[in-house]
């Protein structure tokens, strides 16, 4: 499945009105492809393989921000690009996709059907117009990536474009990102009050998103830090690196010196981060 998006972009030139693009332009194939869009085919164009004058750039996925998702909820990813053509933009798609080969549906996994389309607003330019497009994909879990969550990692957008005159361009890695399984991290530290050298044992377990049973479940052999924040400062300091047991959980001790926070970061991997909330201890 890809994550997929498709619109007519509104230009003031005569060629678009003649297009009368249907509404069969939102399940359009992808502009690789040697076989015509619909929305053309239907409209009596034959666009040619990917000959086009199109040009992407400024490819932007959620702000530059990874997009990590938990197990519930919808998630709204926003997507910007540009694109320039001398002839004229008609039409516009976008979707992220994992893979080698972006024609092939093989090497596609995971996704969901976006039900926004990209508005672009165009301006003039010395020898063509200029695109100034955006989108949303709205992402469910869920359901996106319920049979899989090997689909974590790396993904591409694609974006492709038929000109006023049919003729087809596209490029399917204008950028990337990162689609991550959130990350759930606790922190105990006891006992409390304690006098001061003794021992004090800090306790917490990390787990992350698991896409395909809905629930999260225990992220094993993971390094974390144990963190300290000295009552009345604001700045961490890790004293530590432990790693997780095979269930996630983490046990640790340190000698107790001051008033102050203990708390575990995990700085996260095909996972996000996460970082407890400090416990604080109140050591006599």
């Amino acid at each position: 499945m890809r994550i997929r998006t498709t619109a007519t972009v509104l230009t003031s030139t005569v060629v678009v009105s003649a297009l009368a693009l249907p509404g069969a332009a939102q399940a359009a194939q992808h502009p690789g492809a040697t076989t015509p869009l619909g929305a053309f085919a239907s409209a009596g164009f034959e666009p040619q393989d990917a000959l086009g004058g199109t040009t992407f750039s400024d490819g932007v996925v959620n702000g530059g921000k990874d997009i990590v998702l938990g197990v519930t909820g919808k998630k709204a990813v926003p997507v910007t690009f540009s694109a320039f053509d001398k002839e004229g933009v008609a039409l516009t798609q976008a979707f992220l996709w994992q893979g080698t080969d972006s024609s092939s549906t093989d090497t596609i996994t995971g996704g969901l059907q976006s039900d926004d389309d990209p508005v672009c607003t165009e301006s003039p330019a010395e020898d063509g117009w200029n695109y100034s497009c955006k989108t949303v994909f709205t992402i469910d879990p869920a359901t996106a990536f319920k049979d899989d969550n090997g689909t974590a990692g790396t993904w591409k957008l694609f974006l492709g474009a038929y000109d006023l005159y049919a003729n087809a361009s596209y490029d399917d890695d204008v950028t990337r990102t990162h689609i991550k399984r959130a990350a759930k991290l606790t922190a105990n530290a006891s006992p409390e009050p304690v006098k001061k050298g003794k021992t004090i044992t800090v306790t917490g377990k990390l787990s992350r998103a698991n896409w395909t049973t809905g629930k999260y479940a225990g992220y094993s052999t993971q390094p974390v830090k144990l963190q300290f924040r000295k009552k009345g400062s604001s700045t961490y300091t890790t004293v530590k690196t432990v790693k997780t047991n095979s269930t996630g959980n983490l046990s640790t001790t340190v000698k107790a010196t001051s008033d102050g926070y203990y708390r575990f970061a995990f700085a996260g991997t095909t996972t996000g981060s996460a970082t407890a909330t400090g416990d604080f201890i109140d050591v006599k």
